[in-house]
């Protein structure tokens, strides 16, 4: 399938999603889609329909046609791609709604043939945005498939999992080409000079999908004698996550053991504050970390590199740091683990 077929149906397709978002108009597509966003929760009891919109449109902003051409002009080898089909292997993880959609437009727009497992906790979304597809161009039925069962017949791999689930991911795909990966955290580093937007901006970073994402907030790096008073207020729009049954239980499981084990934290009814070195937080429970000085903070980042998926701040204080609020809307260039997907495709 031509590059120019790829481009223009993923234009369409990001048309819909953006329409979908917003405006909606009746169609059979639009009824059936409206019908998986309104129960998804049923599945996975996180994907509350706000988080699966969310999701939508932020894919659908991503397949602006400016942003698809600019993503594949860095990429001269894409445009005089000749070569046969190679089929590619993913396994996906579903912590958040379409989590897989990146991988899935990089394998198809890169000529090769996309072969999904999904996670048994996201597997309607994905394939419906494969049946619009081939609604659009019924070449794709020969570039799709899904399997419930290993994964078998395949030229290269990723997978994505946990820090556990990648050890058998290495020991099953080691043989072939392969990107794994494991388990990541979002870092947000605070002057303590932000605004109120600002911070209400990194709560859409904290707790957008509850924090399940590896984009997601889970740790803060701030000033020593940093006032939380004013962080506290801004985060008021997160309460309804309370009103969440799992959310809720795993904040009551946390805060019930800090207060048993007399461990010290802060808490405003929806969120817990815990000073901790760890990158990782429960579900529930906000990490952070005093320093004395901003190269501090680079060292740090530095030494955790390879468990960090983005740096949250202010634009000029982080080398390549995402602006607040930005977090959750990662662009078409922006790959996971920082790891050039489209280029390890285009060099099998």
């Amino acid at each position: 399938m031509e590059l120019g077929k790829h481009i223009e149906s993923f234009i369409k397709l990001g048309e819909f999603l953006r329409s979908f978002s917003g405006e909606n108009t009746e169609s059979v597509f639009n009824n059936r889609f409206e019908d998986i966003v309104r129960n998804d929760h049923i599945q996975n009891p996180w994907f509350i329909e706000n988080n699966v919109r969310q999701a939508i449109n932020a894919i659908g902003e991503s397949l602006q046609p400016e942003k698809l051409e600019l993503w594949i002009n860095k990429y001269d080898k894409l445009q005089s791609q000749n070569k046969l089909p190679k089929t590619i292997g993913l396994v996906t993880a579903g912590n958040i709604p379409l989590v897989g959609f990146h991988d899935f437009i990089t394998v198809l727009i890169s000529g090769n043939k996309y072969l999904g497992k999904l996670s048994s906790k996201d597997n309607r979304l994905l394939k419906f945005i494969s049946e619009y597809l081939i609604d659009l161009d019924s070449d794709y039925r020969d570039l799709i498939e899904f399997t419930g069962d290993k994964l078998e017949n395949f030229d290269a791999v990723i997978a994505t999992g946990s820090n556990n689930t990648a050890r058998y991911f290495e020991y099953y795909f080691g043989k072939y080409p392969n990107i794994i990966r494991k388990n990541r955290n979002s870092v947000a580093v605070l002057t303590g000079n932000e605004t109120k937007n600002e911070i209400e901006l990194l709560a859409d970073d904290i707790f957008s999908y509850f924090g399940l994402g590896c984009r997601s907030v889970s740790k803060l790096l701030i000033p020593e004698n940093y006032c939380f008073d004013d962080f506290f207020e801004n985060l008021q729009k997160y309460e309804f996550v309370y009103q969440h049954n799992k959310y809720a239980n795993n904040y009551d499981y946390n805060k019930s053991i800090y207060l048993m084990n007399q461990v010290q934290h802060l808490d405003n009814g929806f969120v817990i504050l815990k000073e901790d070195q760890n990158l990782s937080s429960p579900i529930g429970v906000l990490f952070f970390q005093y320093y004395s000085n901003i190269d501090k903070v680079a060292e740090f980042l530095e030494l955790n590199k390879d468990q960090i998926q983005c740096v949250v701040s202010k634009p000029g204080i982080i080398k390549d740091s995402v602006p607040f609020g930005k977090a959750q809307s990662p662009e078409l260039w922006d790959y996971a683990d920082n790891v050039d997907t489209m280029n390890f495709l285009l060099d099998l």
